[in-house]
């Protein structure tokens, strides 16, 4: 009988034994598993980079979502909207948690969108508007705002009045339409004449030099034009130069890029937009982060973004959470200031050109 005791006990403590080895390996597998799990999966998806900031916001975005814990698949569609849709479907496929997009066409995304809202895909419009799309954020710089700055600019150095070209960038992109609502809204209590208007498709540089011969065919001299941002201004600045008007008529534009800054430096660019790139593509990165961890981002609970989306904008159906960043005037007075204090650039790249 005592043997038989000792033998029970014994195979007791080897149960116990292999139960408590299954839990703790249990635990172990589980934890693991919870140790592996993917870090969130961002799709990025640029129209092109034709446009010389385009780099900057992609770099920024980028170490941004990293730094907290994201991965991030760029995709740059080089203006085809096929191409755009195509990738925007690849994201899909490959179950990315968020899609961020730089919209070539802002009417002709709406079923690729709502096919990734149906997967449960967070999409964000960064910079332009998606429309009729309901997408879970916009993103941008106040484009209105930067329409009444450029035509502010214009005023100012035209206050009798006079005439001139806008050179807008292309059809398709809606912040050109919010744009020259700003620039209208200044515009329309003065004695300044809008004598010839074009746009430039997908933002191609060499058509705003097409634009501006033409715009001189029809009228012989232009006191000023609004370019639709630097990189038309720059070859606008080229036509203007060859009917030797580079630094007589005035020249406004968006984006502060270098080039655009040595204009101004040189006097042949009365003014440029200034946009902090950084600001817009860090707050786009933290604000996607949180919109997947299940963050409220608007303006109530959107305090654990560190970023609110305070306000609404209309897609043209849905109303969408908006966060916008102010852009700033930049002329020779507060070149200094705003361009090169702020490092956005060099001192010796702005003034290269000026002895």
């Amino acid at each position: 009988m005592h043997k038989r005791m000792i033998t029970a006990l014994l195979l007791l403590c080897v149960f116990c034994i292999f139960v408590c080895g299954c839990q703790k390996q249990q635990v172990n597998e589980e934890t693991l598993e919870s140790s592996n799990k993917e870090s969130i999966q961002i799709g990025l998806s640029f129209d092109s980079f034709v446009i010389e900031r385009w780099l900057r916001d992609r770099d920024v975005f980028i170490s941004t979502a990293q730094g907290l814990g994201a991965e991030v698949n760029f995709q740059n569609a080089n203006g085809d909207i096929e191409e755009q849709i195509s990738q925007i479907e690849y994201f899909i496929k490959k179950k990315m948690d968020a899609i961020v997009i730089i919209a070539i066409d802002g009417a002709a995304l709406n079923d690729v969108v709502k096919k990734a809202k149906d997967e449960g895909i967070k999409v964000i419009c960064y910079d332009r508007i998606i429309r009729n799309a309901d997408t879970d954020l916009y993103i941008s710089f106040d484009n209105e705002q930067v329409g009444v700055l450029m035509a502010e600019a214009i005023k100012e150095s035209l206050p009798k009045g006079g005439d001139i070209f806008i050179i807008n960038g292309s059809d398709k992109d809606y912040n050109v339409t919010l744009v020259n609502e700003g620039i209208q809204k200044v515009l329309k209590d003065t004695d300044i004449s809008v004598k010839y208007t074009a746009y430039c498709d997908n933002w191609l540089a060499e058509l705003a030099l097409t634009a501006v011969e033409e715009g001189l065919r029809q009228c012989e001299t232009v006191d000023g034009i609004i370019f639709g941002n630097d990189d038309l201004a720059g070859q606008g600045v080229r036509a203007l130069a060859e009917h030797r008007l580079a630094g007589k008529t005035i020249v406004v534009a968006q984006d502060a890029e270098l080039s655009a800054c040595q204009r101004i430096a040189e006097r042949t660019q009365k003014m440029t937009v200034y946009k902090s790139v950084d600001e817009l593509a860090k707050k786009a990165a933290v604000l996607t982060v949180a919109l997947v961890n299940g963050t409220d981002i608007t303006k109530d609970s959107g305090e654990e973004a560190g970023i609110c989306a305070e306000e609404y904008i209309d897609d043209g159906t849905y109303k969408v959470p908006y966060v916008k960043v102010q852009p700033v005037a930049v002329t020779s007075e507060n070149l200094d200031q705003e361009i090169i204090e702020s490092g956005f650039h060099a001192y010796e790249d702005v003034y290269l050109n000026v002895k």
